[in-house]
């Protein structure tokens, strides 16, 4: 390590224990707090999956960053590179989308088999596995996902939930480590719409539906995502932090959990 970082390290410790705080202790302490580490920058959240349907729900990615990863195999290269620099205990967070399989696979009917080769490569490494279901960039998801008017569309998404708290379980009894599922819908309206109520509701259904039918899983736990707005639903999200955040309270569930995050207080 370069002299003058380690200088400056002293001097960090020096200052700090000023003020009562061990530097040694506190790096201690943040190197036993898992980082789960995102994949979808490593291919600008295109997937894996075998589809011609565009990125939707308000991301303003293309798809086509330069140098990004083609296939599985290059990904997990590309994060073997970043575990290289990356100190502490470590999860690698991938989404639904991020399946393999030789053909195409619906939403509705991924399994954990389509993951094996994920969870394989993160038992060789010692790492944990976090998941998420994927309720955009597809056919059935322009126009509402677990909130949707249409019955057949929100079972759709619903069987998704359910799947992939599923897959969850899988990945926590590969890795011994528990998996943080995290649960974002992109559904929403442009306008202000006359009803803000029924969508909730429905959403609320969904999210109870998915809980129940998967009472059996264990060592995983479910954040509840918000978001303000996105490009296209300016005017009302139905997941808003009001809501999630109600719902999480109101559940008093030790596996539910609220998720914030920062990038999705502002147009993403």
């Amino acid at each position: 390590m370069d002299k003058n970082v380690l200088k400056g390290y002293e001097f960090a410790k020096e200052y700090y224990s000023k003020y009562g705080i061990d530097v040694d202790k506190a790096i201690e302490a943040c190197d036993r707090v898992p980082i789960s580490i995102h994949c979808w920058q490593g291919d600008d959240v295109n997937g894996f999956e075998k589809k011609d349907k565009g990125l939707s729900g308000g991301i303003q990615t293309t798809g086509n960053y330069p140098g990004k990863a083609r296939n599985p195999e290059e990904l997990r290269a590309d994060l073997d590179e970043v575990l290289k620099y990356f100190p502490g205990e470590k999860k690698i967070n991938i989404h639904a989308s991020y399946l393999e399989s030789d053909g195409f696979v619906d939403r509705n009917e991924i399994e954990p088999e389509h993951f094996k080769k994920w969870a394989d490569w993160a038992v060789e490494r010692g790492l944990g596995m976090d998941f998420n279901p994927t309720y955009f960039s597809h056919r059935l998801s322009d126009k509402g996902t677990l909130s949707a008017a249409d019955d057949n569309v929100r079972k759709f998404w619903i069987e998704h939930g359910i799947r992939c708290r599923k897959i969850g379980g899988y990945f926590a009894k590969r890795t011994g480590k528990v998996c943080v599922i995290n649960h974002w819908t992109p559904d929403g309206d442009k306008e202000f719409p006359i009803d803000t109520l029924s969508p909730r509701l429905r959403l609320k259904d969904s999210y109870d539906k998915i809980f129940a039918a998967t009472e059996d899983v264990e060592n995983v736990m479910d954040g509840i995502e918000s978001k303000l707005f996105g490009i296209g639903v300016e005017s009302y999200t139905v997941g808003s932090h009001e809501f999630c955040m109600g719902y999480v309270m109101s559940k008093k569930s030790d596996h539910i959990i609220l998720t914030l995050d920062c990038g999705h207080y502002h147009p993403t």
